[in-house]
């Protein structure tokens, strides 16, 4: 997961306004202000009219489809800002950043960072010291250019960018797209779900695993798959199987350990660790288990209801059925979160966590407020090297692992993976990062196949890996900087955790595939 850092901004006033001649004369109303900045050894400078602030270079998170010219998306105070080379833009050698590289945010119709190796200072120039470039346009290439200034600040000659231009030039897109009514910034993300069709006769299930067993849980029963806190406030005098509790959106969440539950051994949490959330009317609870593995669906006749030697009352009742996968080689433990809410630990956790609302707000320092569903939306997190993408969770149709080999058909389509087969229909795979342009990996046991129903056709993605299901509030979700027309179409939009210092991507599946490549995958599948 990248993190994104916010850096102590800089007044363009603050970084040096003396000049040979002394300080700028701000009464001057001949005289214009530029900001001046050094790329590779090259002198340049913008009037300052349009330069927000400058800005030590933030970390970012990088955007597939979007210009080769663009570092990726930063988070500033709240915002998201595009961050752009200019070396880059000029072509010249790429350059580590130092202590003395600065962003400098322009803002014409949309902020935008410029990288810069270092920022020289704050010039006043007069009138007859701005000369046209017209005179050496036939020697040097002056697209980009407004104007020359001629010794002023200790430079012979300082170049005057013109980022309207720029714009216009490197990012074509942003300048039409931004001109164009902003149709498909509050896009609904309900495309792929008003494709799905729902089957009366299959589950859906999220399966786990638990101390080598694997177990599932109905999908509608799960509101959310969060990773372990930092921090989880201990309860004191709780039994074991209550490991405390969380903070989960201004909200108290009780953390219960599925392997304390079933008397199996204990284990620490790591990074494949889980929190499922279960919903029972408007109770929630969070049950640990040690990983996540897909999203089942399954046929019904392949569901079992337990043994009636092996069902017991009490506090072994949790798993009412067992599904049978893989001809019966592969065996799910479905437990029911009916009985799971009567589980002794649940209670004890959930009153753990009554009281403590009831007692002990102030002193945990948590205000707690009911949800308001409406305002959030659900979405499947998965990653894609560092960085982490979302889709509506009802989008998604299920995630299986990736098969140790893929069918390729002879004469598919450039961008198909191979097939495979998902309970005797035949699934195309496409892997993701080669969609969107990014170096392919060696698979690994990470990988997982997500599945779409994408105008009809089922269509599996391969991702590096599925990290949770996140409820996020929608004043969190803004539209996506506008980086180029394929870009602004598929990923439309971002949520900007900035508490959380995250920023997730959010696709549109409906999008993912274009007309005649849903021909070609239709005509695989069939």
């Amino acid at each position: 997961m990248t993190t994104i850092t916010e850096e102590p901004n800089v007044s363009p006033t603050d970084v040096g306004v003396q000049l040979e001649d002394g300080i700028i004369d701000q009464d001057e109303s001949d005289t214009r202000q530029f900001v001046t900045f050094i790329i590779a050894d090259e002198v340049f400078a913008v009037d300052m009219a349009p330069v927000q602030e400058i800005i030590r270079v933030p970390d970012v998170v990088r955007v597939p489809l979007a210009p080769s010219t663009l570092d990726g998306l930063a988070n500033l105070r709240g915002k998201v800002l595009p961050i752009i080379s200019l070396r880059r833009i000029f072509t010249f050698a790429e350059q580590e950043h130092d202590d003395a590289t600065r962003a400098v945010v322009i803002d014409i119709g949309q902020p935008l960072g410029f990288v810069v190796d270092r920022v020289a200072s704050v010039v006043g120039v007069e009138p007859e010291k701005i000369e046209s470039v017209e005179e050496i346009r036939s020697t040097v290439n002056t697209d980009l250019l407004s104007g020359m200034i001629k010794d002023v600040g200790g430079h012979a000659m300082i170049m005057v960018l013109d980022f309207e231009k720029l714009i216009a030039q490197e990012f074509r897109e942003i300048a039409g797209l931004a001109r164009a009514a902003n149709s498909t910034a509050g896009m609904s993300a309900t495309t792929s779900s008003q494709d799905d069709d729902d089957n009366s006769d299959e589950l859906q299930l999220v399966s786990f695993d638990v101390a080598g067993q694997e177990y599932a849980i109905a999908i509608e029963d799960v509101q959310e798959i969060v990773q372990i806190p930092e921090q989880i406030i201990h309860v004191p005098h709780s039994e074991s199987h209550v490991l405390g509790v969380m903070t989960l959106r201004n909200r108290l969440l009780p953390l219960v350990s599925l392997r304390a539950m079933f008397d199996l051994p204990t284990q620490d949490a790591d990074e494949t660790s889980r929190i499922v959330v279960v919903a029972l009317g408007s109770a929630s609870v969070g049950i640990v288990m040690d990983n996540v593995n897909e999203v089942l669906r399954v046929s019904k006749s392949h569901v079992d209801p337990m043994p009636t030697l092996l069902a017991r009352d009490g506090d072994l009742a949790d798993i009412a059925e067992i599904c049978r996968l893989e001809g019966g080689k592969r065996l799910v433990s479905i437990i029911s979160a009916h009985n799971l809410f009567n589980h002794s630990s649940v209670k004890e956790a959930l009153t753990k966590v009554d009281n403590l609302e009831d007692d002990n707000r102030h002193a945990i320092g948590t205000d707690v407020d009911d949800e308001n569903s409406d305002d959030d939306e659900q979405v499947v997190v998965f990653r894609l090297d560092r960085e982490e993408y979302g889709v509506p969770i009802d989008s998604v149709q299920e995630i299986v692992r990736v098969p140790d080999e893929l069918t390729h058909v002879p004469k598919a389509p450039a961008f198909v993976e191979g097939v495979i087969n998902l309970r005797g229909a035949v699934l195309p795979v496409i892997d993701l990062r080669r969609r969107l342009g990014l170096a392919s990996v060696e698979r690994s046991e990470g990988q997982r196949v997500m599945v779409f129903l994408i105008h009809g056709t089922r269509t599996g993605f391969i991702v590096d890996s599925v990290a949770e299901v996140l409820k996020i509030h929608k004043s969190a979700i803004e539209p996506a900087p506008k980086l180029s027309s394929e870009q602004s179409t598929l990923l439309s939009r971002m949520a900007n955790l900035e508490k959380q210092k995250r920023m997730v991507q959010l696709i549109e599946p409906g999008h993912l595939l274009a007309g005649g490549d849903m021909t070609a995958l239709a005509s695989i599948a069939s």
